[in-house]
């Protein structure tokens, strides 16, 4: 994988990497793996050159994680906007999104604002939006040197009392979304997590009980789920 990159935005700066699809394959859009909060794009480092074999991947970290500057205010709209600007900054027009967890918000969100520029969505354990009740904490153990502590309040915030216009907005996704379900270990409403995948009209759901971390806890039934829903969607 090539060295880490970044690009500005405003005060601080977004960091990523990127894997080069491999010569000769058949091309196709791009991907790029979102990690989840309190990650980085390491969390994808088993995975990438697998999807890579056939696409360009970008593996950015969210503002706030990994080595990226911390840097608010944060949002859950901040995080989509950051999102979009990466994809200006690649000068990508159309892309395969893969979101685990926040990183599934943010990728969701750009796909609700911009849907003309992605080819297909996928949400890995994506908290849906409805009012999820999450405990706020005060702060985070010293195991987490990769996360700023300011981002947790803020986004749990959001999650609890999402706008309900964001629901309704699920019916207006025009692209094929795959959402992939961890099953009855989650700490995600499962049930809800079925009602969104219904709203969006093309929507799948695909249920892999592996809990909330499904990627790396199963990275090839991860891989074959995505890859298969690819090429049914001929995103």
């Amino acid at each position: 994988m090539r060295s880490y990159r970044w690009m500005e935005m405003g005060r601080g700066w977004l960091a990523y990497r990127t894997v080069e699809g491999v010569p000769g394959a058949v091309g196709e859009p791009p991907m790029v793996l979102l990690h989840g909060g309190g990650g980085d794009g390491t969390t994808w480092d088993a995975l990438a050159p697998t999807f890579a074999q056939r696409r360009t991947v970008y593996l950015p970290d969210l503002r706030g994680m990994g080595r990226s500057d911390r840097v608010g205010p944060y949002s859950l709209t901040v995080l989509r906007d950051d999102l979009l600007a990466l994809l200006d900054r690649w000068q990508l027009d159309r892309v395969v999104l893969v979101g685990h967890s926040l990183g599934g918000v943010a990728t969701l969100l750009a796909t609700q604002l911009a849907p003309q520029r992605v080819a297909a969505l996928v949400l890995e354990e994506c908290p849906p939006p409805v009012p999820l009740g999450f405990t706020i904490p005060t702060g985070l153990p010293d195991s987490a040197p990769y996360y700023d502590r300011e981002i947790r309040p803020f986004v749990l915030a959001e999650l609890n009392a999402p706008d309900p216009a964001r629901w309704e907005a699920l019916a207006a996704i025009p692209v094929p979304t795959l959402v992939l379900a961890g099953g009855p270990t989650s700490h995600l409403p499962q049930e809800a997590m079925a009602e969104m995948t219904a709203r969006i009209p093309a929507g799948r759901l695909v249920t892999l009980p592996t809990g909330h971390h499904i990627h790396p806890n199963a990275p090839d039934a991860f891989r074959t789920a995505v890859e298969s829903f690819l090429t049914d969607s001929a995103a």
